[in-house]
């Protein structure tokens, strides 16, 4: 009997690590794509493009949307520089309390509505929050711009009044995020359906782009000698239109109405099979085409695009944030035009070295949007929100703001 207890005490002492193992496996689990099985999750991807991977996490792409936190909330929370004037009555006042951010709203000084900073999109040239309350998610009605350095009223607000129940849909989340799934609709009186908040795949990730990912990352696992990329897209081998196509999910227009999520494209797909298509007459006047967000539909108004095989790649490299680089993009314009080829810039000699190191904000200037303005306080609209058009073409007036800049720096010199 004692030698019987001995064996189950030495038995039970050799399973004891192998159950504090499996409890710890179970805590480090890597949670499950929210897309299927199909998809690796970006992380995956660091294994053995470590570059590209910590270079894209500083691009406005990355940024799109992100969990709100004190690193990627821009405006200021101290007294002073905290708070908006709607009217004489009302102001939003940006507050942290605890460990979470807040938009407060008050009337005649008393608090009368307040909702945390739950996400934060976009960071390059503004930043637009949004808010959980069940599974809805809803937009805060003060924005940050870079622009002004400030918080002001988020685009299409009334100036006026603060208001925080206007609705993100899944619209929104189809260019600003890589997947969110939505909840059936079980009330008759909802309007739009909610969402499964842990689905959330912040950003356009690795996989939005490239597609799913889970068979690449497991063949090169298990085969690393293997150099020639298997089961993923690769975006060299598309056609120009398929490379537009891709692009233009996002950058191609707001207007469409789209048969089949924008979730399920995969690169290579054609955009045409996922919207219903269009009996309007297309107006390729670029006036009517507005800077922020159809950068696709600006760019098939140029002469370099129409006389040309160029995507959108020529000039963009999405791995690395170039946003203010305009050495690097000009570059990039005269390996194309350049005298060899006899297409030079005509007013070379007039701009000397500045022609090397600035193409872009005469040929690329920055105009403002039809559809966002800047709001000041208590309702003014006071700046325009400017977004840099890809229509690639001369203007005139911006010659003459180089020009003129050139000139009077040789004065001073």
């Amino acid at each position: 009997m004692m030698k019987r207890k001995r064996i189950y005490f030495l038995i039970l002492i050799c399973l004891v690590p192998v159950v504090v193992i499996y409890f710890q496996s179970l805590g480090t689990e890597e949670k499950a794509d929210a897309r299927g099985d199909l998809y690796a999750g970006s992380q995956k991807c660091i294994r053995c493009h470590s570059v590209e991977y910590k270079s894209y996490l500083l691009t406005g792409h990355h940024q799109a949307s992100m969990p709100a936190a004190a690193d990627n909330i821009h405006g200021s929370f101290a007294a002073g520089s905290n708070s908006f004037l709607l009217s004489e009555n009302s102001k939003a006042v940006m507050e942290k309390r605890g460990s979470s951010f807040f938009q407060v709203a008050y009337n005649d000084g008393k608090e009368a509505r307040a909702e945390r900073f739950d996400i934060t999109f976009g960071g390059v040239k503004a930043e637009t929050y949004g808010y959980w309350k069940g599974s809805k998610v809803f937009e805060l009605p003060m924005s940050f711009f870079n622009a002004k350095n400030s918080w002001t009223n988020s685009p299409g607000y009334n100036t006026r009044h603060p208001y925080f129940d206007r609705p993100i849909t899944q619209r929104c989340f189809e260019c600003h995020s890589s997947y969110i799934a939505s909840l059936p609709i079980t009330n008759l009186q909802e309007q739009e359906p909610g969402f499964d908040k842990n689905s959330l795949v912040y950003g356009v990730d690795c996989e939005r782009c490239h597609g799913p990912a889970a068979n690449h990352v497991n063949f090169h696992t298990e085969n690393p000698g293997e150099k020639t990329a298997k089961y993923i897209a690769k975006f060299a081998s598309l056609t120009r239109a398929q490379k537009l196509d891709a692009c233009s999910v996002c950058h191609g227009g707001g207007k469409d109405i789209y048969l089949e999520s924008p979730f399920k494209f995969r690169m290579g797909d054609t955009l045409a099979k996922f919207k219903e298509p269009s009996f309007a007459k297309e107006d390729p006047n670029p006036a009517t085409i507005d800077v922020h967000g159809n950068q696709r539909g600006l760019l098939a108004t140029s002469k370099c695009f129409l006389m040309s095989n160029m995507d959108c790649s020529n000039c963009h490299n999405i791995h690395v944030n170039e946003t203010a680089n305009l050495v690097a993009y000009s570059q990039r314009c005269m390996k194309c035009h350049n005298e060899a080829n006899h297409n030079f810039c005509t007013m070379a000699p007039k701009l000397g070295l500045t022609i090397k190191n600035n193409c872009i904000d005469c040929h690329m200037p920055e105009k403002p949007s039809n559809l966002i303005s800047i709001a000041a306080a208590g309702g003014k609209k006071e700046v325009p929100y400017l977004v840099r058009t890809h229509r690639i073409a001369i203007y005139p007036e911006e010659s003459k703001k180089i020009l003129a800049f050139i000139n009077d720096k040789k004065t001073v010199n």
